[in-house]
C-alpha cells in the first residue's frame, strides 16, 4: 500500500513539473521573434502543438490553462507583455481569441491518435491549429468590427509561418511520442 502511495505521489510531482515547465516554455516562446516572411513569427503555436502531442489532451489543457491564468493574473507571459500591458486588460485585447484558441488546439493535438501516415498527421495538426485562427479572427471581428478585413489582418500574414511550424511538429511526432512518458506510460 505504501508503494502505491509513493508511486502516485511521484506521478503527481512529475505532472506538476511538466505542467510548470510547459508554461515556462510557452512564456519564453511568446517572447522570441524569428525573422520570417511576411511578418516575424513566435514559436508559441509550435509549443502549443508540441504540448498537446507530448502531454496528451488532459495535461495539455491543464498546462495551457495555467499559462492563461498566469497571464490573466498579471505575470508577463504573453507576447507583448509587459510592454503593451499585463493581466486581464491585456488578455481581453486583440489577442484574446487566439489565446482561447490555444485551448482548442492543444486539446485536439493531444486527443488525436497519430499514425505512420505523415500526410494524415499533418492534416490533423493543421486542423488543430486552424482553431487558433478561427477563434482569433472571431474575437478580432467582435473587437474591431466585421466590416474590417479580418482575414487579412488576423490570419493571412501568419499562414506561411504556421504551415512551417505544423510541418516541423509533423516531422517530430515520432520522436516526441518516444521521449515523453511517465513511468513508461504516456503523459495522457
Amino acid at each position: 500500500m505504501e508503494l502505491v502511495k509513493t508511486i502516485k505521489s511521484s506521478q503527481l510531482v512529475k505532472i506538476i513539473f511538466f505542467t510548470l515547465i510547459g508554461t515556462i516554455i510557452l512564456a519564453i516562446s511568446s517572447k522570441i521573434k524569428i525573422p520570417f516572411y511576411p511578418v516575424p513569427m513566435t514559436m508559441q503555436t509550435f509549443v502549443v502543438l508540441f504540448i498537446g502531442v507530448a502531454f496528451g489532451w488532459k495535461l495539455g489543457l491543464a498546462t495551457v490553462s495555467l499559462y492563461l491564468f498566469e497571464g490573466i493574473i498579471g505575470l508577463p507571459v504573453f507576447s507583448g507583455s509587459p510592454e503593451k500591458g499585463v493581466g486581464i486588460i491585456y488578455f481581453t485585447g486583440p489577442t484574446m481569441g487566439y489565446l482561447i484558441g490555444f485551448l482548442i488546439a492543444v486539446f485536439l493535438a493531444g486527443y488525436f491518435e497519430y499514425s505512420t501516415n505523415i500526410f494524415l498527421n499533418f492534416l490533423k495538426l493543421l486542423f488543430a491549429t486552424s482553431f487558433i485562427y478561427l477563434c482569433g479572427m472571431a474575437w478580432l471581428g467582435v473587437l474591431i468590427g466585421w466590416d474590417k478585413p479580418i482575414f487579412e489582418l488576423g490570419a493571412k500574414p501568419f499562414l506561411l509561418a504556421e504551415l512551417f511550424k505544423v510541418l516541423m511538429i509533423t516531422i517530430l511526432i515520432r520522436k516526441i511520442k518516444k521521449h515523453f512518458s511517465l513511468s513508461g506510460r504516456s503523459l495522457r
